[in-house]
């Protein structure tokens, strides 16, 4: 019962998290998402690529690109085939003018 319960309570900041991000604030969604990462990994629950590449979205939208490209990293070893953390990768080194280490996360996305 008390893990469906914490379950539920990472699955609803992460929504939340989304949502906010949809609605252009990035820092609040940032908050409830490493709130719900802060929960998973205090409850012992697995690790969950789509926690670490919302959060990374959020970073990468108030513009703090070496937190994000952290956690798209993190959302790529959990999920090798993720093609949009490649992706997302290749845009924090855009924005680092790192175009040539951009180029190769490209191609694979």
């Amino acid at each position: 019962m008390v893990q469906d319960e914490s379950e539920h309570r990472v699955y609803t900041l992460y929504q939340q998290g989304r949502t906010w991000l949809a609605n252009g604030n990035p820092h609040g969604a940032a908050a409830a998402l490493e709130e719900a990462l802060a929960q998973q990994e205090a409850n012992d629950q697995p690790d969950k690529a789509s926690l670490h590449e919302a959060l990374g979205r959020a970073y990468f939208a108030s513009s703090q690109i070496q937190r994000a490209r952290a956690e798209f990293e993190r959302a790529l070893a959990l999920d090798p085939s993720n093609d949009y953390a490649h992706y997302s990768i290749g845009r924090c080194y855009e924005r680092q003018g790192r175009l040539g280490d951009a180029a190769k996360h490209f191609k694979i996305a």
